[in-house]
């Protein structure tokens, strides 16, 4: 075990805690069990968020979690934070959520009441969705904004999609003119669109299965935005399954049992969150797999801003 993560288990005082590795991309992430429970420790990747946006963070998941959510639940050190300095950068702890992921990127999904399973995550996500809009936020609450700039401005959230290197004409053609189609009809829905603070980042991996309960962890990409987008983002990494029809339905009916939800621009939706990893590969392409993962989400991005126009006939 490295001393940084040592210094880490200190703060809270999980000395001599086994720690494992879990996972590295944005933030090193471990699995700590002591006497005390099992928790997950954070250690923030250097500049990906600011000392407020963490500290936003961590207050948004107590929040969740004391209004019911199932959602990790933060940890105050021995010095009574939830946020501590170590080095150049942050670190936190949350309380490990047991269950299983829905499922994993590209595999099929092996569920047992798929339907089921899909019915319940779209109540969990509406439940999200209204406990969200109930909590009084702290002064000082800071979170990054999925909104109309963030996913088709000058600086979209993850990256200039339009620029991405390995992009053919036509294709680069295509999502400048989608962009700006998208845009037009984002300011034009504003007033109709159910928009707060949104998980954005509920992939397969990021949803489990607990029996009957639905957990949602890792909200590092949570912010404001339009509600349609955590629905999108669930539907774009099931669209290749054999009853996506299905699926989408159940997701759809599991969210409008508890709350209702404007479903008019779900496919623009579909298309700009296709076009957001487009942006975020781009710094990652050279990493194994990185050339195989770009063209995959070039092909899935082009095929859905092809579609949307030809559904709306724009020309």
């Amino acid at each position: 075990m490295s001393d940084p993560v040592r210094e880490a288990l200190t703060l809270w005082g999980l000395e001599g805690a086994d720690c494992s590795f879990v996972a590295g991309r944005e933030n090193r992430v471990y699995r700590v069990r002591s006497a005390s429970g099992d928790h997950v420790l954070r250690i923030r990747r250097p500049g990906y968020r600011d000392e407020a946006e963490l500290h936003s963070e961590l207050a948004w998941l107590a929040a969740m979690d004391e209004a019911g959510l199932h959602v990790p639940k933060p940890c105050l050190s021995r010095h009574g934070r939830l946020l501590e300095r170590l080095g150049d950068g942050f670190v936190d702890l949350v309380g490990w959520l047991p269950g299983t992921p829905m499922g994993h990127s590209r595999a099929p999904l092996t569920l047992g009441n798929r339907t089921g399973v899909f019915h319940a995550l779209g109540a969990e996500i509406a439940r999200l969705h209204a406990a969200c809009d109930g909590w009084h936020r702290p002064a000082g609450f800071r979170r990054c904004r999925w909104d109309i700039d963030g996913l088709t401005g000058e600086a979209p959230l993850w990256g200039r999609f339009w620029e991405n290197p390995v992009l053919d004409a036509p294709t680069r053609d295509l999502f400048l003119r989608f962009r700006q189609t998208a845009r037009e009809r984002l300011v034009l829905a504003l007033g109709r669109l159910d928009s707060g603070l949104i998980h954005a980042d509920l992939v397969r991996e990021n949803v489990l299965l607990d029996g009957p309960v639905i957990r949602m962890i890792d909200f590092d990409d949570g912010g404001f935005g339009f509600r349609l987008f955590d629905l999108a983002t669930v539907l774009l990494k099931n669209l290749a399954e054999p009853d996506y029809p299905a699926l989408k339905a159940a997701l759809i009916s599991g969210y409008h049992s508890q709350r209702p939800l404007d479903l008019s621009d779900l496919d623009l939706f579909l298309a700009l969150r296709a076009l957001t990893y487009v942006g975020w590969i781009v710094p990652r392409m050279e990493e194994d797999g990185g050339a195989a993962r770009n063209a995959r989400f070039i092909a899935e991005a082009k095929s859905l801003c092809a579609a949307y126009f030809d559904a709306t006939t724009v020309q």
